[in-house]
């Protein structure tokens, strides 16, 4: 019988353990779509495009029913050339996910092992630290004063065991974000050796000129990502294609890792035609700075505070400490059919995040807020 007295514990268990910290992750929560007693209740949980998604991608997507017993191009090759195209970008840089939420978990594989750590803000996206810490690394997250990142408090979590930082700008679930020289100024505070990864997810809907992706920064950078999805602007949150642009070292090694044929073929061919399809995206874009201005007025003409100003397609919504709670608010609306987002697992709980709908959605939210304000 061989000695077992000094293997490590899991390997003298009685069954399968997984690694350490596995169990102590949070599994993510997703905005809920179904509320009691209704039975097609208005989903604002989960920053879905509101006007769907481009005709023509649906029409790609159905075409794609003749290829369903074909392996899918694993290099993704039809949509890394229309990105290319669309943006200027070289092909062999682009990275791609099964949404943007896989090409933040291959790039914490490539670069975390246990002892290492990675950065991100406060209220930071919970993907990020998800798969951070799969990988066994700490956790460090900067404080977000007035619920937007603060450059220099970034800095401070940073030291020589850090290999990744995550910046998603414009923030999700606070909706705020940094003018561009201040993600320069991160950047220049990093060391070379650390990955500044820039979330662009909702970065279509920041309109303002001192807000930029960081694309064309990136071209030039060795440690710099700038990731983007078509679950947003693009309404492919269904088919989960995400993408980033990567300096070439950083793309060919993820790509050792990467599992051939993350992205489908109904995905690849619906993904290339939101992407030619510019009315919808404008029209999309359109939609929401016209709502986001009259959301953040009205909600907060009834005493209710909204972060921001939000440059995204939800905005923030915070309560009052005592008295008016967000949970009572969440309960009211769902009652109403009108769903909403809790955001307790990012320590929030004095606020929902309320994705802008059509016209007669925000309108019945104010009226509902209005309502539960006065009750």
């Amino acid at each position: 019988m061989p000695d077992t007295s000094d293997l490590p514990d899991r390997s003298r268990a009685r069954r399968p353990v997984p690694k350490p910290g596995i169990m102590d992750i949070h599994a993510y929560v997703p905005g809920k779509a179904q509320a009691e007693g209704i039975a097609e209740p208005v989903k604002l949980s989960a920053n879905e495009n509101i006007l769907g998604s481009s005709e023509k991608a649906r029409e790609a997507y159905a075409d794609a029913a003749r290829q369903l017993h074909v392996y899918p191009d694993s290099r993704v090759s039809i949509v890394r050339d229309a990105i290319a195209g669309r943006y200027r970008l070289e092909p062999e840089r682009l990275i791609f996910g099964c949404g943007s939420d896989e090409v933040f978990q291959l790039l914490n594989q490539t670069f975390l092992e246990p002892g290492d750590n990675m950065v991100q803000g406060e209220y930071a996206f919970a993907a990020f630290a998800i798969g951070a810490r799969a990988c066994q690394a700490e956790i460090r997250s900067a404080r977000e004063p007035n619920y937007r990142i603060d450059v220099d408090e970034l800095l401070k979590c940073v030291d020589d065991r850090t290999r990744l930082v995550f910046l998603a700008n414009p923030g999700n679930p606070t909706g705020t974000w940094i003018p561009f020289s201040e993600v320069e100024r991160l950047h220049a505070g990093l060391p070379p050796s650390v990955v500044l990864v820039l979330d662009g997810a909702y970065s279509e809907f920041a309109t303002d000129p001192a807000f930029q992706d960081g694309l064309d920064f990136a071209r030039s950078s060795e440690n710099v990502v700038v990731t983007h999805t078509f679950s947003k602007l693009h309404g492919l949150a269904a088919l989960r294609v995400g993408w980033g642009y990567a300096p070439a070292a950083i793309a060919a090694a993820v790509d050792r890792i990467r599992l051939p044929f993350n992205i489908s073929i109904p995905a690849q061919l619906a993904a290339v035609a939101a992407i030619e399809d510019t009315g919808f995206q404008e029209h999309s874009i359109a939609h929401v700075e016209q709502w986001r201005p009259w959301l953040t007025q009205q909600i907060g003409g009834l005493g209710l505070e909204v972060v921001g100003p939000s440059a995204t397609n939800f905005v923030l919504i915070g309560f009052p400490k005592a008295g008016k709670t967000a949970a009572a608010a969440d309960e009211f609306l769902s009652a109403r059919g009108l769903l909403t987002r809790r955001l307790l697992n990012y320590g929030m709980p004095d606020h929902l995040r309320l994705t802008i709908g059509l016209e007669a959605h925000n309108r019945a939210v104010v009226e509902a807020l209005a309502d539960f304000m006065k009750g």
